[in-house]
Protein backbone atom coordinates (compact mmCIF):
# COMPACT_ATOMS: atom_id res chain seq x y z
CA UNK A 1 0.00 0.00 0.00
CA UNK A 2 1.42 3.35 -1.05
CA UNK A 3 2.59 5.59 1.77
CA UNK A 4 2.58 2.79 4.33
CA UNK A 5 5.82 1.61 5.90
CA UNK A 6 6.64 -2.00 6.66
CA UNK A 7 6.48 -1.32 10.41
CA UNK A 8 2.98 0.19 10.13
CA UNK A 9 1.79 -2.77 8.05
CA UNK A 10 3.16 -5.25 10.57
CA UNK A 11 1.60 -3.31 13.44
CA UNK A 12 -1.82 -3.31 11.80
CA UNK A 13 -1.54 -7.03 11.02
CA UNK A 14 -0.54 -7.86 14.61
CA UNK A 15 -3.54 -5.92 15.92
CA UNK A 16 -6.03 -7.42 13.45
CA UNK A 17 -5.12 -11.08 13.86
CA UNK A 18 -5.51 -11.28 17.66
CA UNK A 19 -8.84 -9.46 17.49
CA UNK A 20 -10.11 -11.96 14.91
CA UNK A 21 -9.03 -14.85 17.11
CA UNK A 22 -10.66 -13.21 20.11
CA UNK A 23 -13.92 -12.87 18.21
CA UNK A 24 -13.71 -16.48 17.06
CA UNK A 25 -13.07 -17.68 20.60
CA UNK A 26 -15.87 -15.50 21.96
CA UNK A 27 -18.33 -16.75 19.33
CA UNK A 28 -17.36 -20.37 19.96
CA UNK A 29 -17.85 -19.94 23.70
CA UNK A 30 -21.30 -18.44 23.09
CA UNK A 31 -22.27 -21.31 20.80
CA UNK A 32 -21.28 -23.85 23.45
CA UNK A 33 -23.15 -21.99 26.19
CA UNK A 34 -26.33 -22.02 24.12
CA UNK A 35 -25.86 -25.55 22.79
CA UNK A 36 -25.66 -27.21 26.21
CA UNK A 37 -29.04 -25.69 27.12
CA UNK A 38 -30.71 -25.67 23.70
CA UNK A 39 -33.27 -28.29 24.75
CA UNK A 40 -34.35 -26.32 27.83
CA UNK A 41 -34.59 -23.11 25.79
CA UNK A 42 -36.75 -24.79 23.16
CA UNK A 43 -38.93 -26.37 25.88
CA UNK A 44 -39.49 -22.94 27.48
CA UNK A 45 -40.37 -21.31 24.14
CA UNK A 46 -42.78 -24.02 22.98
CA UNK A 47 -44.34 -24.37 26.41
CA UNK A 48 -44.98 -20.64 26.63
CA UNK A 49 -46.39 -20.67 23.09
CA UNK A 50 -48.74 -23.53 23.92
CA UNK A 51 -50.01 -21.77 27.05
CA UNK A 52 -50.53 -18.52 25.14
CA UNK A 53 -52.41 -20.18 22.29
CA UNK A 54 -54.63 -22.09 24.72
CA UNK A 55 -56.17 -18.82 25.92
CA UNK A 56 -56.85 -17.35 22.46
CA UNK A 57 -60.62 -17.33 21.81
CA UNK A 58 -61.48 -19.83 19.07
CA UNK A 59 -64.04 -18.33 16.71
CA UNK A 60 -65.49 -19.97 13.60
CA UNK A 61 -62.98 -21.37 11.09
CA UNK A 62 -60.06 -20.42 13.36
CA UNK A 63 -61.06 -23.09 15.86
CA UNK A 64 -59.50 -25.97 13.92
CA UNK A 65 -56.37 -23.98 13.10
CA UNK A 66 -55.96 -22.92 16.71
CA UNK A 67 -56.50 -26.46 17.98
CA UNK A 68 -53.88 -27.78 15.56
CA UNK A 69 -51.43 -25.02 16.60
CA UNK A 70 -51.84 -25.81 20.30
CA UNK A 71 -51.31 -29.52 19.63
CA UNK A 72 -48.21 -28.83 17.53
CA UNK A 73 -46.76 -26.57 20.21
CA UNK A 74 -47.35 -29.21 22.90
CA UNK A 75 -45.80 -31.90 20.71
CA UNK A 76 -42.74 -29.72 20.13
CA UNK A 77 -42.59 -28.98 23.86
CA UNK A 78 -42.61 -32.69 24.67
CA UNK A 79 -39.93 -33.37 22.05
CA UNK A 80 -37.76 -30.55 23.41
CA UNK A 81 -38.08 -31.99 26.92
CA UNK A 82 -36.41 -35.19 25.69
CA UNK A 83 -33.33 -33.32 24.44
CA UNK A 84 -30.51 -33.79 26.99
CA UNK A 85 -29.17 -30.63 28.59
CA UNK A 86 -26.25 -30.00 30.89
CA UNK A 87 -28.24 -28.36 33.68
CA UNK A 88 -30.98 -30.92 34.10
CA UNK A 89 -32.32 -32.98 36.94
CA UNK A 90 -31.22 -36.12 35.08
CA UNK A 91 -27.57 -35.01 35.08
CA UNK A 92 -27.58 -33.86 38.72
CA UNK A 93 -30.29 -35.98 40.41
CA UNK A 94 -30.94 -35.36 44.09
CA UNK A 95 -33.96 -37.61 44.62
CA UNK A 96 -32.89 -41.03 45.80
CA UNK A 97 -33.08 -43.36 48.77
CA UNK A 98 -30.85 -44.95 51.38
CA UNK A 99 -30.59 -48.72 50.91
CA UNK A 100 -29.02 -49.41 54.28
CA UNK A 101 -25.46 -48.96 53.04
CA UNK A 102 -25.37 -46.03 50.63
CA UNK A 103 -27.50 -43.50 48.75
CA UNK A 104 -28.98 -44.76 45.49
CA UNK A 105 -30.20 -42.54 42.65
CA UNK A 106 -28.45 -39.35 43.71
CA UNK A 107 -25.61 -37.60 41.89
CA UNK A 108 -22.43 -39.65 42.44
CA UNK A 109 -24.07 -41.25 45.49
CA UNK A 110 -23.99 -38.01 47.46
CA UNK A 111 -26.49 -37.21 50.16
CA UNK A 112 -29.64 -35.55 48.70
CA UNK A 113 -28.73 -32.16 50.14
CA UNK A 114 -25.23 -32.21 48.68
CA UNK A 115 -26.47 -33.44 45.29
CA UNK A 116 -29.06 -30.64 45.21
CA UNK A 117 -26.43 -28.05 46.18
CA UNK A 118 -24.18 -29.23 43.34
CA UNK A 119 -27.00 -28.70 40.83
CA UNK A 120 -27.75 -25.22 42.20
CA UNK A 121 -24.08 -24.25 42.04
CA UNK A 122 -23.89 -25.55 38.47
CA UNK A 123 -26.91 -23.46 37.44
CA UNK A 124 -25.57 -20.24 38.93
CA UNK A 125 -22.06 -20.92 37.63
CA UNK A 126 -23.55 -21.28 34.15
CA UNK A 127 -25.61 -18.10 34.56
CA UNK A 128 -22.68 -16.02 35.78
CA UNK A 129 -20.52 -17.52 33.06
CA UNK A 130 -23.09 -16.43 30.47
CA UNK A 131 -23.15 -12.93 31.97
CA UNK A 132 -19.36 -12.82 31.89
CA UNK A 133 -19.40 -13.93 28.24
CA UNK A 134 -21.77 -11.08 27.37
CA UNK A 135 -19.58 -8.54 29.20
CA UNK A 136 -16.44 -9.79 27.47
CA UNK A 137 -18.24 -9.41 24.14
CA UNK A 138 -19.12 -5.82 24.98
CA UNK A 139 -15.54 -5.03 25.96
CA UNK A 140 -14.23 -6.71 22.81
CA UNK A 141 -16.61 -4.71 20.63
CA UNK A 142 -15.75 -1.50 22.47
CA UNK A 143 -11.99 -1.93 22.16
CA UNK A 144 -11.56 -3.64 18.79
CA UNK A 145 -14.52 -3.21 16.49
CA UNK A 146 -16.36 -0.01 17.32
CA UNK A 147 -15.57 2.90 15.05
CA UNK A 148 -15.81 5.58 17.72
CA UNK A 149 -13.14 5.51 20.40
CA UNK A 150 -15.50 7.02 22.95
CA UNK A 151 -19.24 7.45 23.43
CA UNK A 152 -21.23 8.89 26.36
CA UNK A 153 -22.39 5.35 27.10
CA UNK A 154 -18.82 4.44 28.05
CA UNK A 155 -18.83 6.93 30.91
CA UNK A 156 -22.19 5.62 32.12
CA UNK A 157 -20.92 2.03 32.16
CA UNK A 158 -17.72 3.04 33.95
CA UNK A 159 -19.65 5.03 36.56
CA UNK A 160 -21.96 2.10 37.20
CA UNK A 161 -19.00 -0.26 37.59
CA UNK A 162 -17.74 1.93 40.45
CA UNK A 163 -21.19 2.14 42.08
CA UNK A 164 -21.15 -0.44 44.87
CA UNK A 165 -24.84 -0.11 45.77
CA UNK A 166 -25.87 -0.41 42.15
CA UNK A 167 -23.72 -3.51 41.64
CA UNK A 168 -25.28 -5.09 44.71
CA UNK A 169 -28.70 -4.49 43.18
CA UNK A 170 -27.57 -5.92 39.86
CA UNK A 171 -26.34 -9.13 41.51
CA UNK A 172 -29.58 -9.54 43.50
CA UNK A 173 -31.78 -8.91 40.46
CA UNK A 174 -29.65 -11.23 38.33
CA UNK A 175 -29.90 -14.04 40.88
CA UNK A 176 -33.66 -13.53 41.13
CA UNK A 177 -34.04 -13.69 37.35
CA UNK A 178 -31.91 -16.86 37.22
CA UNK A 179 -34.15 -18.38 39.90
CA UNK A 180 -37.22 -17.62 37.81
CA UNK A 181 -35.73 -18.86 34.53
CA UNK A 182 -34.31 -22.08 35.99
CA UNK A 183 -37.15 -22.69 38.46
CA UNK A 184 -37.90 -26.27 37.26
CA UNK A 185 -34.24 -27.19 37.66
CA UNK A 186 -33.48 -25.48 40.97
CA UNK A 187 -36.23 -27.09 43.01
CA UNK A 188 -35.36 -30.26 44.93
CA UNK A 189 -38.54 -31.69 43.40
CA UNK A 190 -40.95 -30.64 40.65
CA UNK A 191 -44.23 -28.75 40.90
CA UNK A 192 -46.07 -31.59 39.16
CA UNK A 193 -44.70 -34.24 41.48
CA UNK A 194 -44.94 -32.33 44.74
CA UNK A 195 -48.05 -30.19 44.24
CA UNK A 196 -50.25 -30.92 41.23
CA UNK A 197 -50.25 -34.72 40.93
CA UNK A 198 -48.60 -35.87 44.13
CA UNK A 199 -50.66 -39.05 44.38
CA UNK A 200 -49.66 -40.26 40.93
CA UNK A 201 -45.93 -40.20 41.71
CA UNK A 202 -44.16 -42.75 43.88
CA UNK A 203 -40.82 -42.65 45.67
CA UNK A 204 -38.62 -45.31 47.23
CA UNK A 205 -37.41 -44.87 50.80
CA UNK A 206 -35.61 -46.79 53.51
CA UNK A 207 -37.90 -48.00 56.27
CA UNK A 208 -35.77 -48.19 59.39
CA UNK A 209 -38.39 -50.24 61.24
CA UNK A 210 -38.48 -53.06 58.68
CA UNK A 211 -34.94 -52.57 57.40
CA UNK A 212 -36.14 -52.63 53.80
CA UNK A 213 -36.65 -50.27 50.87
CA UNK A 214 -40.35 -49.55 50.45
CA UNK A 215 -42.51 -47.45 48.12
CA UNK A 216 -44.95 -44.67 48.94
CA UNK A 217 -46.78 -42.02 46.95
CA UNK A 218 -45.56 -38.44 47.27
CA UNK A 219 -48.97 -37.34 48.55
CA UNK A 220 -48.89 -39.88 51.39
CA UNK A 221 -45.34 -38.88 52.27
CA UNK A 222 -46.38 -35.23 52.38
CA UNK A 223 -49.09 -36.04 54.94
CA UNK A 224 -46.34 -37.28 57.29
CA UNK A 225 -44.06 -34.24 56.82
CA UNK A 226 -46.50 -31.42 57.54
CA UNK A 227 -45.07 -28.33 59.26
CA UNK A 228 -47.85 -27.28 61.60
CA UNK A 229 -46.56 -25.32 64.56
CA UNK A 230 -44.73 -27.50 67.04
CA UNK A 231 -45.87 -30.70 65.34
CA UNK A 232 -43.13 -33.37 65.70
CA UNK A 233 -43.56 -34.07 61.97
CA UNK A 234 -42.40 -30.51 61.16
CA UNK A 235 -39.50 -30.39 58.70
CA UNK A 236 -37.31 -27.32 59.23
CA UNK A 237 -34.95 -25.70 56.66
CA UNK A 238 -31.93 -27.72 55.53
CA UNK A 239 -33.37 -30.98 56.80
CA UNK A 240 -33.95 -34.36 55.16
CA UNK A 241 -37.25 -35.99 56.03
CA UNK A 242 -37.79 -39.65 56.89
CA UNK A 243 -38.33 -40.46 53.22
CA UNK A 244 -34.91 -39.23 52.13
CA UNK A 245 -36.21 -36.00 50.58
CA UNK A 246 -34.14 -32.88 51.16
CA UNK A 247 -35.98 -29.63 51.96
CA UNK A 248 -33.74 -26.50 51.73
CA UNK A 249 -36.48 -24.25 53.18
CA UNK A 250 -38.47 -26.87 55.08
CA UNK A 251 -42.03 -27.89 54.28
CA UNK A 252 -45.44 -26.20 54.18
CA UNK A 253 -48.38 -27.07 56.48
CA UNK A 254 -49.56 -29.55 53.83
CA UNK A 255 -46.15 -31.22 53.73
CA UNK A 256 -45.12 -29.87 50.33
CA UNK A 257 -41.63 -28.53 49.73
CA UNK A 258 -41.38 -24.79 50.43
CA UNK A 259 -38.34 -24.17 48.20
CA UNK A 260 -40.12 -25.66 45.18
CA UNK A 261 -43.11 -23.44 45.98
CA UNK A 262 -40.88 -20.34 46.16
CA UNK A 263 -38.90 -20.89 42.96
CA UNK A 264 -42.12 -21.56 41.05
CA UNK A 265 -43.61 -18.42 42.57
CA UNK A 266 -40.61 -16.36 41.52
CA UNK A 267 -41.41 -17.07 37.87
CA UNK A 268 -45.03 -15.98 38.43
CA UNK A 269 -43.96 -12.74 40.12
CA UNK A 270 -41.35 -11.92 37.48
CA UNK A 271 -43.63 -12.54 34.50
CA UNK A 272 -46.50 -10.53 35.96
CA UNK A 273 -44.15 -7.75 37.01
CA UNK A 274 -42.44 -7.54 33.62
CA UNK A 275 -45.76 -7.48 31.79
CA UNK A 276 -47.18 -4.83 34.11
CA UNK A 277 -44.09 -2.63 33.95
CA UNK A 278 -43.80 -3.10 30.19
CA UNK A 279 -47.38 -1.93 29.63
CA UNK A 280 -46.92 0.95 32.10
CA UNK A 281 -43.69 1.99 30.39
CA UNK A 282 -45.33 1.94 26.97
CA UNK A 283 -48.23 4.11 28.16
CA UNK A 284 -46.05 6.46 30.20
CA UNK A 285 -43.46 6.94 27.45
CA UNK A 286 -46.02 7.50 24.71
CA UNK A 287 -48.02 10.01 26.74
CA UNK A 288 -44.90 11.79 28.01
CA UNK A 289 -43.64 12.31 24.45
CA UNK A 290 -47.06 13.51 23.28
CA UNK A 291 -47.39 15.92 26.22
CA UNK A 292 -43.87 17.30 25.74
CA UNK A 293 -44.24 17.73 22.00
CA UNK A 294 -47.69 19.36 21.84
CA UNK A 295 -47.68 21.01 25.30
CA UNK A 296 -50.58 23.38 25.99
CA UNK A 297 -53.99 21.79 26.33
CA UNK A 298 -52.71 18.30 25.57
CA UNK A 299 -50.23 18.45 28.42
CA UNK A 300 -52.83 19.99 30.75
CA UNK A 301 -55.35 17.27 29.90
CA UNK A 302 -52.85 14.53 30.65
CA UNK A 303 -51.85 16.22 33.91
CA UNK A 304 -55.49 16.32 35.02
CA UNK A 305 -55.99 12.69 33.96
CA UNK A 306 -52.94 11.50 35.87
CA UNK A 307 -53.94 13.52 38.94
CA UNK A 308 -57.37 11.91 38.85
CA UNK A 309 -55.88 8.40 38.70
CA UNK A 310 -53.32 9.16 41.40
CA UNK A 311 -56.02 10.59 43.67
CA UNK A 312 -57.59 7.15 43.96
CA UNK A 313 -55.94 4.81 46.50
CA UNK A 314 -54.11 2.32 44.30
CA UNK A 315 -54.36 -0.62 46.69
CA UNK A 316 -58.13 -0.19 47.10
CA UNK A 317 -58.47 0.20 43.35
CA UNK A 318 -56.50 -2.99 42.79
CA UNK A 319 -58.66 -4.90 45.27
CA UNK A 320 -61.89 -3.56 43.73
CA UNK A 321 -60.95 -4.35 40.12
CA UNK A 322 -59.58 -7.76 41.03
CA UNK A 323 -62.81 -8.65 42.82
CA UNK A 324 -65.10 -7.26 40.11
CA UNK A 325 -63.30 -9.02 37.25
CA UNK A 326 -62.81 -12.30 39.10
CA UNK A 327 -64.36 -15.23 37.27
CA UNK A 328 -64.29 -13.56 33.84
CA UNK A 329 -62.54 -15.11 30.84
CA UNK A 330 -59.62 -12.74 31.21
CA UNK A 331 -59.17 -13.85 34.83
CA UNK A 332 -58.51 -17.37 33.57
CA UNK A 333 -55.40 -16.36 31.63
CA UNK A 334 -52.28 -17.43 33.52
CA UNK A 335 -54.21 -18.08 36.75
CA UNK A 336 -55.29 -14.45 36.93
CA UNK A 337 -51.78 -13.13 36.36
CA UNK A 338 -52.61 -11.46 33.06
CA UNK A 339 -55.54 -9.59 34.61
CA UNK A 340 -53.35 -8.52 37.49
CA UNK A 341 -50.72 -7.17 35.09
CA UNK A 342 -53.35 -5.17 33.19
CA UNK A 343 -54.69 -3.67 36.41
CA UNK A 344 -51.20 -2.73 37.55
CA UNK A 345 -50.43 -1.14 34.19
CA UNK A 346 -53.57 0.98 33.93
CA UNK A 347 -53.45 2.13 37.55
CA UNK A 348 -49.70 2.68 37.87
CA UNK A 349 -48.64 4.37 34.61
CA UNK A 350 -49.14 7.82 36.13
CA UNK A 351 -46.13 7.51 38.47
CA UNK A 352 -43.77 6.67 35.65
CA UNK A 353 -45.37 9.29 33.38
CA UNK A 354 -44.73 11.98 36.00
CA UNK A 355 -41.07 10.94 36.12
CA UNK A 356 -40.63 10.96 32.33
CA UNK A 357 -42.61 14.14 31.60
CA UNK A 358 -39.95 16.49 32.97
CA UNK A 359 -37.02 15.13 30.93
CA UNK A 360 -39.26 14.95 27.85
CA UNK A 361 -40.23 18.61 28.25
CA UNK A 362 -36.55 19.58 28.52
CA UNK A 363 -35.70 17.67 25.35
CA UNK A 364 -38.58 19.23 23.45
CA UNK A 365 -37.00 22.68 23.91
CA UNK A 366 -33.71 21.70 22.25
CA UNK A 367 -32.69 23.33 19.00
CA UNK A 368 -32.51 20.07 17.07
CA UNK A 369 -36.24 19.55 17.66
CA UNK A 370 -36.98 22.92 15.98
CA UNK A 371 -34.56 21.98 13.20
CA UNK A 372 -36.37 18.69 12.63
CA UNK A 373 -39.69 20.53 12.43
CA UNK A 374 -38.26 22.97 9.91
CA UNK A 375 -37.16 20.07 7.72
CA UNK A 376 -40.74 18.81 7.64
CA UNK A 377 -40.33 15.69 9.73
CA UNK A 378 -43.58 14.30 11.15
CA UNK A 379 -44.31 14.57 14.89
CA UNK A 380 -44.21 10.79 15.22
CA UNK A 381 -40.75 10.61 13.66
CA UNK A 382 -39.46 13.50 15.78
CA UNK A 383 -40.69 11.87 18.99
CA UNK A 384 -39.30 8.47 18.02
CA UNK A 385 -35.90 9.49 16.64
CA UNK A 386 -35.04 12.76 18.39
CA UNK A 387 -36.79 12.60 21.78
CA UNK A 388 -37.19 8.95 22.80
CA UNK A 389 -33.44 8.12 22.97
CA UNK A 390 -32.92 10.88 25.55
CA UNK A 391 -35.50 9.61 28.01
CA UNK A 392 -34.66 5.91 27.68
CA UNK A 393 -32.22 6.12 30.58
CA UNK A 394 -34.87 7.53 32.87
CA UNK A 395 -37.20 4.77 31.68
CA UNK A 396 -34.67 2.17 32.85
CA UNK A 397 -34.34 3.89 36.23
CA UNK A 398 -38.00 4.11 37.08
CA UNK A 399 -38.85 0.85 35.35
CA UNK A 400 -36.54 -1.11 37.67
CA UNK A 401 -37.94 0.63 40.73
CA UNK A 402 -41.51 0.14 39.59
CA UNK A 403 -40.88 -3.57 39.08
CA UNK A 404 -39.89 -3.87 42.73
CA UNK A 405 -43.10 -2.13 43.74
CA UNK A 406 -45.12 -4.46 41.51
CA UNK A 407 -43.61 -7.52 43.20
CA UNK A 408 -44.64 -6.18 46.61
CA UNK A 409 -48.17 -5.45 45.38
CA UNK A 410 -48.53 -8.91 43.81
CA UNK A 411 -47.44 -10.51 47.07
CA UNK A 412 -49.81 -8.25 49.04
CA UNK A 413 -52.82 -9.17 46.92
CA UNK A 414 -51.97 -12.87 47.13
CA UNK A 415 -51.69 -12.48 50.90
CA UNK A 416 -55.24 -11.10 50.89
CA UNK A 417 -56.46 -14.01 48.76
CA UNK A 418 -56.76 -11.93 45.58
CA UNK A 419 -54.70 -11.72 42.41
CA UNK A 420 -53.11 -14.99 41.37
CA UNK A 421 -55.63 -17.76 42.00
CA UNK A 422 -54.80 -20.75 44.18
CA UNK A 423 -53.15 -23.21 44.08
CA UNK A 424 -50.68 -21.43 41.78
CA UNK A 425 -47.49 -20.79 43.83
CA UNK A 426 -46.91 -17.16 44.83
CA UNK A 427 -44.73 -15.65 47.55
CA UNK A 428 -47.51 -13.68 49.21
CA UNK A 429 -49.62 -16.81 49.51
CA UNK A 430 -46.77 -18.59 51.31
CA UNK A 431 -46.70 -15.76 53.88
CA UNK A 432 -50.45 -16.04 54.35
CA UNK A 433 -50.26 -19.84 54.72
CA UNK A 434 -47.66 -19.59 57.48
CA UNK A 435 -49.15 -16.60 59.27
CA UNK A 436 -50.70 -18.61 62.10
CA UNK A 437 -47.42 -20.43 62.73
CA UNK A 438 -45.15 -17.37 63.10
CA UNK A 439 -44.75 -17.82 66.86
CA UNK A 440 -44.36 -21.58 66.68
CA UNK A 441 -41.76 -24.04 65.50
CA UNK A 442 -42.90 -23.55 61.88
CA UNK A 443 -41.81 -19.90 61.75
CA UNK A 444 -39.91 -20.55 58.51
CA UNK A 445 -43.05 -20.72 56.34
CA UNK A 446 -43.71 -16.95 56.52
CA UNK A 447 -40.26 -15.66 57.41
CA UNK A 448 -38.31 -17.02 54.44
CA UNK A 449 -40.56 -15.66 51.63
CA UNK A 450 -40.90 -12.37 53.54
CA UNK A 451 -37.12 -11.98 53.70
CA UNK A 452 -36.80 -12.88 50.02
CA UNK A 453 -39.38 -10.27 49.02
CA UNK A 454 -37.50 -7.63 51.01
CA UNK A 455 -34.14 -8.55 49.49
CA UNK A 456 -35.45 -8.68 45.90
CA UNK A 457 -37.30 -5.37 46.12
CA UNK A 458 -34.25 -3.75 47.73
CA UNK A 459 -32.18 -5.12 44.86
CA UNK A 460 -34.45 -3.58 42.23
CA UNK A 461 -34.35 -0.22 44.01
CA UNK A 462 -30.57 -0.40 44.38
CA UNK A 463 -30.23 -1.20 40.68
CA UNK A 464 -32.40 1.81 39.86
CA UNK A 465 -30.23 4.02 42.09
CA UNK A 466 -27.09 2.78 40.34
CA UNK A 467 -28.52 3.39 36.87
CA UNK A 468 -29.70 6.85 37.87
CA UNK A 469 -26.31 7.86 39.25
CA UNK A 470 -24.57 6.43 36.19
CA UNK A 471 -26.78 8.35 33.78
CA UNK A 472 -26.92 11.59 35.74
CA UNK A 473 -24.21 11.82 38.44
CA UNK A 474 -25.53 15.24 39.49
CA UNK A 475 -29.01 13.88 40.28
CA UNK A 476 -30.46 14.22 43.74
CA UNK A 477 -31.33 10.90 45.33
CA UNK A 478 -34.21 12.52 47.11
CA UNK A 479 -35.91 13.57 43.87
CA UNK A 480 -38.70 11.57 42.30
CA UNK A 481 -41.66 9.99 43.98
CA UNK A 482 -40.96 6.66 42.38
CA UNK A 483 -37.59 6.34 44.01
CA UNK A 484 -39.03 6.79 47.43
CA UNK A 485 -42.25 4.85 47.00
CA UNK A 486 -41.14 1.84 45.05
CA UNK A 487 -42.98 2.78 41.91
CA UNK A 488 -46.06 4.00 43.64
CA UNK A 489 -47.17 0.52 44.57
Amino acid sequence: MAGTTADETESRWSMAVPSDWRMLAWSSAGFLLVAVQAGALAEFVFGFLADALAFVPAVGPLESVLSWSVGAAKTADAAAAEVPTLLSRAVFPNEGYWNGERWVGTFMGFRPGIAWAVRVLAVYAYAFGFAGWAFVGYRLYRRRYRTAQWTPRDDMVDRFRSHGWGKFGLVVVFMFVVMAVFAPTLGPTTVDQNMRNSYTHEIDYWNADTGQVETITVGEANLNTQSRGDNPQTVMPFQTDQYGRYHPFGTLPNGRDLFTFIVAGSRISLLIGLLAVGLSAFLATSLALVAAYYKGRVDLGLVLTSDSVMAMPQLLLLIMLTSVLAGTWIDGIYSGGFLLALIFAFTGWTYMWRSLRGPALQISERQWIDAARSYGQTPRKIMRKHMLPYITGYLLIYGSMTLGGAIISIAGLSYLGLGVSAPTPEWGRAIEIGQEYVNTGSWHISLIPGVLITVVVTGFNALGDGIRDAIDPQSDAADGGVASTGGGA
